[in-house]
């Protein structure tokens, strides 16, 4: 007699979310149903609230539209950016789960070089609950993985690693390119015959990295405050930074608290090319600006004080502030943005003590 087989729970099925910023129905959620589909959607229409986002009937979601932005957060939703995929940051303050998957409404399954669908979310969940190495470079990547270890030479006293922060995923067929690389490599795609890369790896401490939005995991409870991507879009000088913005600030944020990230595997197929002249025209002055950014970021420090999140994010609006708004006044109005962010954040997400 057979004995009952008792069926698998997804991972964290009950400690994720998955936000979703769109402008269009989302049929593209059929391909992520085998994986999507036992958990909670939130989705964030940007543009007109008035337009109908159809959602495949099955999933569990909530769907808010700018209408319910402003309604919910009052005054405050200003610093949620309009007509720009930085949207998504109110699905990240409303979740009340562990962990994010937040994913672009035009990335598919992608499939690895023997043909098997990569589920992408399963894979960010691995990251997430493996340590992190970034104060030394192990150079067979992560050692956490099944089949790998730590190298000779590698310190005993390091190996235990600090927790995951940040799950950074890549995609195949269309690069995520700025506009002057697409406009000079318009038919180049990346396919998993020549440019899958088997690979997972920590990004060191005191390495910035460019951070795309559009494949991330992260520890919300754990960094959370510190993902904000900025003040991008509609009425803003800057758009298509917003996830460049974000992860410049919170790789700054997790070196300072001790935290990891990690990048590289899984892949998701981007498949939409967008228009390299209208992404021109609203990536200019993050292309110009951001020869002085780096440099900002690379000399960020914290005072010892700052223990938390939230603590370091105020201190770097500050700094923000004070040495950036040299290149344009829209720095000040975006320090302001952060300290409104982290208000938000704390009205929304009140600490376990907190009174009422």
């Amino acid at each position: 007699m057979a004995l009952p087989v008792t069926p698998i729970s997804p991972p964290l099925k009950d400690e994720l979310d998955i936000v979703i910023p769109t402008i269009r129905s989302l049929d593209f959620l059929e391909m992520w149903r085998p994986f999507f589909q036992p958990y909670h959607l939130i989705i964030i229409q940007d543009g007109d609230p008035t337009k109908t986002i159809r959602v495949p009937d099955g999933f569990d979601y909530e769907l808010y539209n700018r209408n319910d932005i402003n309604r919910i957060m009052g005054p405050k939703a200003n610093c949620i950016s309009f007509k720009d995929s930085a949207c998504r940051c109110f699905g990240f303050l409303i979740s009340k789960k562990k962990y994010i998957f937040t994913i672009d409404d035009d990335c598919f399954v992608a499939k690895d070089p023997s043909g098997k669908d990569i589920n992408a979310l399963e894979q960010h969940i691995k990251n997430l609950l493996t340590p992190s190495t970034p104060f030394f470079f192990n150079t067979l990547y992560d050692p956490y993985r099944e089949g790998t270890d730590f190298v000779r030479g590698y310190p005993f006293s390091l190996r235990e690693g600090v927790p995951t922060a940040i799950s950074h995923g890549l995609w195949l067929n269309i690069p995520d390119y700025d506009a002057p690389t697409q406009l000079v490599k318009p038919l180049e795609r990346n396919t998993s015959s020549c440019r899958y890369v088997d690979m997972v790896m920590t990004i060191p401490k005191g390495s910035l990295f460019p951070m795309c939005g559009m494949n991330l995991g992260f520890n919300r409870e754990l960094i959370g405050p510190a993902i904000y991507f900025g003040l991008m879009g509609d009425g803003q000088p800057i758009s298509r930074y917003d996830d460049m913005w974000a992860g410049w600030c919170v790789k700054v944020v997790c070196d300072h608290l001790g935290l990891g990230v990690k990048t590289g595997l899984p892949y998701i197929w981007h498949s939409k090319a967008s228009n390299p002249f209208v992404n021109l025209k609203k990536e200019y002055s993050g292309i110009y600006w951001q020869e002085e950014i780096i440099p900002f970021f690379q000399s960020v420090s914290f005072p010892e004080e700052c223990k938390t999140a939230q603590e370091c994010y105020i201190e770097l609006s500050k700094q923000v502030k004070e040495k950036l708004v040299h290149i344009d006044p829209y720095f000040e109005k975006l320090g302001d943005a952060m300290v409104t962010w982290i208000e938000a954040w704390d009205e929304f997400n009140p600490a376990p003590n907190a009174t009422a």
